[in-house]
């Protein structure tokens, strides 16, 4: 596994890089110091994994980031580890397009998790900043609304999640690439405002989607 962590604070940083080793003695951690730079290092480095990012930063602050890394690596998940444990901060950082929050007094086996969900297709909400769904997914008729932003491609790949097939088996049945299953269960989740599978399904079924 090779990470990307962009963090201002060299301690952070350091403390971290242990982290992930304990858990991962053959983790590759490249670092960065800020924004401008991550993105600089996620252009180098292409095979990357995943991006646990910083959302207080000086200059290119943590969501503009998100969405820059977006722009630049659509396939490349990008994971928000923050002090911050506001809720209107883990929606603002989902809707940006981040696909894990972790605050920064999660335990080990929490930011194992996320890194472990994230790269397995799912998205990462802090149990004490969980949101629900919101009026687009909940209001009357929202589900509609929204599956009606899906693309039909978007829509084959809903079908196949609610049957609870994972990425891979979702990209055999496509003959999509794993990476680009990736890049458009986060689209759905986005356009459905859910944060995991199970919701997603779940708002598809409400929505007659499948």
């Amino acid at each position: 596994m090779k990470l990307l962590i962009v963090d201002d604070h060299p301690v952070v940083r350091e403390g971290l890089v242990a982290l992930l080793r304990q858990g991962d003695p053959d983790a590759v951690v490249v670092e960065a110091r800020d924004s401008t730079e991550g993105l600089a290092m996620a252009e180098q480095h292409r095979d990357l994994d995943v991006v646990l990012l910083d959302l207080a930063m000086p200059g290119l602050g943590g969501m503009p980031a998100i969405a820059e890394f977006g722009r630049r690596r659509p396939e490349l998940p990008v994971i928000i580890l923050s002090s911050s444990e506001d809720p209107q901060d883990v929606r603002k950082a989902l809707a940006a397009g981040a696909l894990g929050y972790v605050p920064k007094s999660a335990s080990r086996q929490t930011l194992f998790l996320a890194v472990q969900l994230v790269l397995s297709g799912d998205i990462y909400v802090p149990p004490l900043t969980m949101l629900p769904l919101g009026p687009s997914a909940a209001g009357p008729g929202g589900d509609a609304v929204a599956g009606a932003r899906l693309t039909q491609r978007q829509l084959e790949v809903l079908q196949l999640l609610a049957r609870g097939l994972s990425n891979k088996e979702i990209g055999n049945a496509l003959d999509l690439a794993e990476k680009t299953v990736k890049v458009h269960v986060t689209a759905i989740f986005r356009t459905l405002n859910v944060v995991n599978r199970t919701q997603a399904a779940t708002a598809a079924r409400d929505a007659q989607l499948i």
